[in-house]
């Protein structure tokens, strides 16, 4: 089970800074991601973290302002999203249970409940 939360309305230029708790089984073997939603639209990769997470890769729409990491002793991974802008507004979903190193949303087994983002302008 994955518990994401941390998301709310913010202006633009603001910061967020997402969590998400996983229960239930140890992760830390599993990579792990957060993806985003907008109103209409499909569901789009965000940032993937590996299993140690020395390795981490975003999407392009939000290289050099998110910063995604996890703490392994804590079951956790966290999304510190910084510069926000108006098309960040989303649902966001962190993920896990994938074995291979992935931005397909279909890789992912694990999903949490989703948290929304607003970006107000």
């Amino acid at each position: 089970q994955l518990q994401a939360s941390g998301g709310g309305l913010v202006q633009v230029g603001g910061s967020l800074r997402l969590s998400c708790a996983a229960s239930g089984r140890t992760f830390s073997n599993d990579y792990m991601a957060w993806f985003r939603q907008a109103p209409g639209k499909g569901r789009e990769f965000v940032a993937r973290v590996s299993m140690s997470g020395t390795i981490t890769s975003y999407a392009d729409s939000v290289k050099g302002r998110f910063t995604i990491s996890r703490d392994n002793a804590k079951n956790t991974i966290y999304l510190e999203m910084n510069n926000l802008k108006p098309e960040d507004t989303a649902d966001y979903y962190c993920a896990t249970g994938s074995t291979v190193w992935s931005t397909r949303p279909d890789d992912y087994t694990y999903w949490g409940q989703g948290t929304l983002v607003t970006v107000s302008s």
